[in-house]
């Protein structure tokens, strides 16, 4: 039932363990960072609910689930508001429910920007409405129709909003006869807490490296020196070590994006600057944070590439050239700030600021952190 999931042995034993010794709660969350596995986790526990406890042929059930069809599984993900559609409308699952099942159909690895261009709305913001728990309320009322649990799979709760939270709070707090919750969440942090009270939370810890070195070998026929050196910079994640694999990954514009910036606060030219936070305020906000995650990271590396330690430096070949020069500029005494500042850039992107003012102000602060010594 976990074939497509990479490690994560001792999360699966304790999600069948609970099953076996009738320990499972109506409600789990499994939570962790994006490509440890947990919606792998989820899809194959799902799986394995679904056709342990079924009351028809095996072999039926296997087919359904074989094409993510089963009529008892109900999959719940963030959705966005076409044009097409009428004002007053909510938008629901199942009016993506096409573009999900060739999702994924493809593997249950995946990122929010990778649905995002399904759905074709790279540039908003995928939220869970009011519509989508309403329409989940009226499927699990029905009966089981193959006679074991019916199982709901909400992914990435945290982006419901205030009147879809609450009413999910009362299916949680009355929950639907045969009915298991699996809750796939990156950002607890976001739920309404009493939410958080009425699921069991289960952390998913980041890959092992050598769990990604494998899997790289095995599905992606790299050699063992390549898997070795993609399976580290990959940190724990899946979806970062394909990311790694991909001629045309974003982080080379990302890098890019990093270098100028750099060199033109370093130069304090306020008008490129200008140039750049616009150029920045073109991308989508989900592309931007992306950025902005990215600025974190190289940020990091390229302080603690001060301490001459190759063990503990996690950068591209192209990303450490930059740093042999650069490294000097991030210290003790800028390294927190520059940090805090983009962690405020993330949450006022988030919350829906002006880009153009974001980023400018964001380059123009970069002017005098990168001249603190």
């Amino acid at each position: 039932m976990f074939e497509q999931v990479i490690g994560q042995k001792d999360a699966q034993a304790r999600l069948l363990q609970m099953e076996q010794e009738q320990r499972l709660p109506h409600a789990l969350m499994l939570c962790g960072p994006t490509g440890c596995g947990k919606m792998a986790l989820a899809m194959g526990f799902a799986r394995h609910l679904l056709t342990a406890n079924s009351q028809q042929p095996t072999a039926n059930t296997e087919a359904m689930l074989a094409k993510w069809e089963h009529p008892d599984l109900h999959f719940t993900y963030p959705t966005i508001k076409l044009s097409s559609m009428s004002t007053d409308h909510k938008p629901v699952s199942d009016d993506f429910a096409k573009e999900w099942h060739e999702l994924i159909m493809a593997g249950p690895y995946f990122t929010m920007n990778e649905w995002l261009e399904m759905m074709g709305g790279e540039n908003q913001q995928a939220i869970i409405t009011a519509g989508e728990s309403d329409a989940l309320t009226r499927k699990l009322s029905l009966k089981s129709s193959q006679g074991g649990y019916k199982v709901s799979l909400i992914w990435l709760p945290e982006r419901m909003n205030i009147e879809c939270a609450n009413k999910i709070l009362k299916l949680l707090e009355e929950p639907p006869q045969q009915t298991i919750f699996l809750l796939v969440c990156e950002e607890p942090e976001r739920l309404l807490e009493t939410i958080r009270s009425r699921v069991q939370r289960i952390d998913i810890k980041r890959l092992e490296e050598a769990d990604i070195r494998q899997a790289l070998m095995d599905r992606r026929g790299l050699t063992e020196e390549n898997a070795r050196r993609v399976a580290r910079m990959a940190n724990g994640s899946w979806l970062k070590a394909i990311e790694l694999l991909s001629v045309d990954s974003e982080n080379e514009l990302f890098l890019d994006m990093y270098q100028t910036l750099m060199r033109l606060a370093y130069m304090r030219k306020v008008k490129e600057l200008k140039t750049w936070s616009e150029r920045m305020a073109g991308m989508g906000r989900e592309k931007q944070k992306r950025f902005l995650d990215y600025f974190l990271r190289l940020t990091r590396e390229n302080f603690v590439y001060n301490f001459q330690n190759p063990e503990l430096c996690y950068m591209s070949q192209r990303e450490e050239d930059f740093a042999k020069n650069f490294a000097r500029f991030i210290n003790e005494a800028n390294v927190i700030p520059i940090s805090d500042l983009a962690n405020l850039a993330i949450r006022d992107i988030s919350q829906n600021a002006n880009g153009k003012i974001v980023f400018f102000d964001f380059a123009l602060q970069m002017i005098v952190l990168l001249i603190q010594k």
